[in-house]
């Protein structure tokens, strides 16, 4: 992604089905997106860093599997993991469902066996 210049006061509030019927579909498709503005961030080699107080983050991630022939998710980082942190919940567009939301948040390990 180019880096961009955007106007000063530019608030970026999109509805959760604004985020999975309009950008997540055009960006798995390969069609445009007006405005690039969601980032590619390969989410599980990090931890949780949030610099500032905007708690919400929008960018795309890729999965990385568990184990090779299974369905669950590797969370692990170099200093962590990601943790689900309640249900997912449903996005819907027009009565139907599109989508799934899930909140993660980060467990720092700093010694074997405590967690932060």
């Amino acid at each position: 992604m180019a880096q961009m210049s955007l106007p000063q006061g530019f608030r970026f509030h999109p509805t959760d089905e604004e985020l999975v019927d309009y950008y997540l579909n055009r960006k798995i498709t390969g069609r445009v997106i007006e405005l690039e503005i969601i980032p590619e961030v390969n989410l599980y080699k990090y931890k949780s860093y949030l610099p500032g107080k905007d708690m919400e983050w929008y960018f795309y991630s890729p999965t990385d599997r568990k184990y090779p022939n299974g369905s669950r998710t590797n969370r692990a980082t170099k200093t962590g993991y990601w943790k689900a942190n309640r249900k997912d919940r449903v996005v819907q567009s027009e009565r139907r469902r599109v989508g799934m939301k899930k909140t993660l948040i980060a467990r720092l390990v700093l010694r074997r066996g405590t967690k932060y």
